[in-house]
C-alpha cells in the first residue's frame, strides 16, 4: 500500500490557520429541528463573536437517511434565519468540497494513513457494516466486536484485500484511558478498554458518521465543535483519531438536549414542532431565534430580547449551562408578541396581510387599515384570520352581547344609543376616525353618560363580537360609512325585534 505523502501535505498546506473556524453539519434527513437550529447558531455566534469563519458541511455519507428537498430546507431556514456561512457547498472556499459525498476518495487514503500509523486495521468480517454507523455515535449500547483479523500482518491485509475479500476498515483502540477537555461538561476520562473499534470505512468505500466528521473537521480547519451531549460517549474514540493521525483536537462545546418537558426530548415523532412548523404556527423568525438562544445560554443580566448583532456582541461559550433547556410555547409566544409590537407598521402590514385576507376577501377593505388595530394586541400571525373573519360578514350574534356591565350596557340601552348615533353618523361629510370618534363622544357628553355607554353597543352592531382588535371607532372606519351604516340598522332592528 503505496501512500502519496505529498498530496497528504498538500492537504495540511491548504488549512486555514490562526482564526477561529466553526461548522454546522447537518445530514439531509428533512426538517431543521429546535436542536439542530440552536447548534447552528451556537457555531454561527462562536464564530462571528471571535470574527472568525463559519462553514456549512452538508453530511449525507448516509444515502439511507437521505430525503429529497432536505438540502433545501437547510440553505433556506439558515437564510432566513440570518446564519450566513462563509464558506459552504453554493459559495466554495480553500478546503472544499463541502459534501461529504463528494469528498470520498479522501477518506479512503485517510484510513489507509490512518491504518499505516497504527490506528486502524481492515476487518474482513462478514456484515461488519452493521456496527459504527450513527447509533453508535449516539453512545447506543452495543456489543463490542472481536475481530480474529485484528492483529495480523500488514502483508496478510494486504493479501486478503488483494484477493478481493471484502472489508471494512476499523479503529484500532489502544490500551489505556483518554481523556479530554468540555467547555460545558470539564475534563472527562474514559477507560479505552470500554470502548468499541467501531467501523471507520464501510465496504463500499463511505465513511461511517465517526470518521468522515474526525477527517473532515481537520481538513477544514475546525476549531470549535458544538454537538450535542449524546455524543459525548463517543468523543474519546473521536481523540484517538486525532491522537493517531497527529492533529490537534478542536474545542469541544457539548450541549445538553432541548426538552419537551422533564421527562422527554423534543422529537418530531412525538409531534413538536421544527422550525418550520414554528414558522406556519404564526410565528416571526427573529423571534424563534432569539428564544431559541436562550434555550441552554444565560446572558448576564435580565435582559432576554435581543437581535442577532446583539447577540454575537455578548455570547460567550462560558455561560452554556450543562442542564437540559425546556422548550416552553408559552415563553417563545410571549417573545412573539413583544417582536410584533416593535415590528414598523408597515413591515407588520406586510407581514400581515395574507392572513387578514384568509378571512377578508373583499377588497374595498384595506388590509392594512385593520393591521394597525392588529399589532398591539397579536401575539402569532395565525391568531389573525378569525379575529378579522367579521369584516367580511356579519357574524350571527345574539341580543345579550349588548349587556355589558362595564360600560353599563343593556339591550334596553344599547338600543337607544344606536338610534340616537345613526342620524348622527349619516350626516357626516367625511368618514374618518375622528369625525367618528367626535359624533359618539359629543353623543355621551348630550346624554351625560360615559363614552363606552354609546361605544360598546356600536362596536356589537358593527362586528357582532365582544372581543375585537380595535374599538368601534376603529372598526367604523375600515368598514366604510355605507357598510356601518347598514350593520347599525340591523342592530336596531334585532333590538327592536326582541
Amino acid at each position: 500500500m503505496a501512500l502519496d505523502y505529498q498530496w497528504f501535505q498538500a492537504m495540511e498546506d491548504r488549512i486555514p490557520k490562526g482564526e477561529v473556524r466553526t461548522r454546522f453539519a447537518p445530514s439531509p434527513t428533512g426538517y431543521m429541528h429546535v436542536g439542530n437550529l440552536r447548534t447552528a447558531l451556537y457555531t454561527w455566534l462562536i464564530a462571528r463573536h471571535a470574527e472568525g469563519k463559519f462553514l456549512l458541511r452538508i453530511e449525507d455519507t448516509d444515502q439511507a437517511r437521505k430525503v429529497e428537498g432536505a438540502v433545501e430546507v437547510i440553505n433556506r431556514t439558515m437564510e432566513q434565519c440570518g446564519l450566513t456561512h462563509d464558506e459552504g457547498p453554493d459559495v466554495g472556499g480553500p478546503v472544499g468540497p463541502y459534501v461529504q459525498t463528494e469528498r470520498r476518495d479522501f477518506y479512503k487514503k485517510y484510513a489507509e494513513l490512518l491504518m499505516e500509523r497504527g490506528g486502524a486495521y481492515r476487518c474482513f468480517c462478514q456484515k461488519s457494516d452493521d456496527a459504527g454507523l450513527h447509533g453508535a455515535a449516539l453512545g447506543a449500547a452495543a456489543t463490542k466486536h472481536e475481530c480474529p483479523y485484528r492483529d495480523i500482518s500488514g502483508e496478510e491485509s494486504e493479501a486478503l484485500a488483494a484477493e478481493g475479500k471484502p472489508y471494512v476498515i476499523r479503529q484500532k483502540i489502544r490500551p489505556g484511558t483518554t481523556s479530554f477537555d468540555d467547555v460545558i461538561f470539564g475534563k472527562i476520562s474514559v477507560d479505552n478498554a470500554d470502548l468499541d473499534e467501531g467501523v471507520l470505512l464501510k465496504s463500499d468505500g463511505l465513511p461511517t458518521y465517526n470518521f468522515a466528521n474526525v477527517v473532515d473537521d481537520h481538513l477544514m480547519g475546525i476549531t470549535h465543535v458544538v454537538r450535542g451531549n449524546e455524543y459525548l460517549s463517543s468523543a474519546p474514540k473521536y481523540n484517538l483519531l486525532y491522537e493517531g493521525f497527529g492533529w490537534e483536537v478542536p474545542t469541544y462545546i457539548h450541549c445538553s438536549p432541548v426538552m419537551r418537558d422533564a421527562q422527554h426530548k423534543m422529537s418530531k415523532r412525538h409531534g413538536d414542532p421544527s422550525y418550520e412548523d414554528l414558522i406556519q404556527m404564526g410565528y416571526l423568525t427573529p423571534a424563534v431565534v432569539n428564544y431559541v438562544a436562550l434555550l441552554g445560554w444565560s446572558p448576564e443580566g435580565e435582559e432576554e430580547i435581543f437581535s442577532l448583532e446583539d447577540m454575537v456582541r455578548i455570547f460567550d461559550i462560558k455561560r452554556i449551562s450543562k442542564s437540559p433547556a425546556i422548550f416552553d410555547m408559552a415563553k417563545l409566544t410571549h417573545f412573539n408578541a413583544v417582536y410584533i409590537k416593535a415590528m414598523a407598521p408597515e413591515d407588520f402590514a406586510a407581514a400581515a396581510e395574507p392572513y387578514i385576507r384568509q378571512s377578508v376577501h373583499n377588497l374595498a377593505i384595506d388590509p392594512a387599515k385593520i393591521a394597525s388595530t392588529l399589532q398591539q394586541r397579536c401575539e402569532r400571525l395565525t391568531d389573525i384570520p378569525t379575529q378579522v373573519d367579521f369584516y367580511d360578514a356579519l357574524p350571527a350574534y345574539g341580543i345579550d352581547l349588548y349587556t355589558n356591565k362595564k360600560s353599563k350596557s343593556t339591550a334596553e340601552t344599547s338600543l337607544e344609543m344606536l338610534t340616537a348615533i345613526l342620524p348622527r353618523f349619516e350626516a357626516l361629510s367625511a368618514w374618518e376616525p375622528e369625525e367618528i370618534r367626535n359624533a359618539m363622544t359629543d353623543l355621551a357628553a348630550e346624554l351625560e353618560v360615559k363614552n363606552a355607554k354609546v361605544m360598546w353597543p356600536v362596536r356589537i352592531a358593527l362586528a357582532g363580537k365582544a372581543v375585537t382588535p380595535g374599538g368601534a371607532v376603529e372598526i367604523a372606519w375600515i368598514l366604510g360609512k355605507e357598510e356601518s351604516l347598514a350593520r347599525l340598522n340591523a342592530g336596531i332592528a334585532k333590538l327592536t325585534a326582541e
